[in-house]
């Protein structure tokens, strides 16, 4: 099942996409908060290693080290932001998210990704 988010949602949540979304169709497989795929009208902001349950930047050299020896894109999960890796049960990455990392190392619990409930 393919989940999709508005193009209305999209753009009153990010303007600067806004262009984008009304005139490119394209979507992007992104992991949310839950740890499902879906489809996003706007590219993810973070790149993750679904087995490692690591989220660093698009362009981290420890994951395109990976991706060029080929084994690393089948885990390879995408997240709309920080905020939802985190959510998703992912910590940052050393090589390439150092100083969020040491936070994390300092606090894991802060990293732990579970949401309060009001029940």
């Amino acid at each position: 099942i393919r989940r999709h988010i508005s193009a209305r949602v999209a753009a009153c949540e990010f303007p600067a996409w806004r262009s984008v979304v009304e005139k490119d169709k394209r979507t992007w497989t992104l992991l949310d908060a839950e740890g499902r795929l879906y489809e996003s009208p706007v590219p993810g902001a973070l790149g993750g290693h679904r087995q490692g349950r690591i989220y660093g930047r698009l362009d981290c050299p420890s994951a395109l080290r990976g991706i060029a020896r080929g084994g690393y894109t089948r885990n390879r999960v995408f997240f709309l932001d920080e905020a939802t890796a985190i959510a998703a049960g992912f910590r940052p990455c050393y090589v390439c998210m150092r100083e969020r990392y040491r936070e994390w190392k300092s606090n894991p619990a802060a990293f732990s990704g579970e949401r309060e409930t009001s029940e």
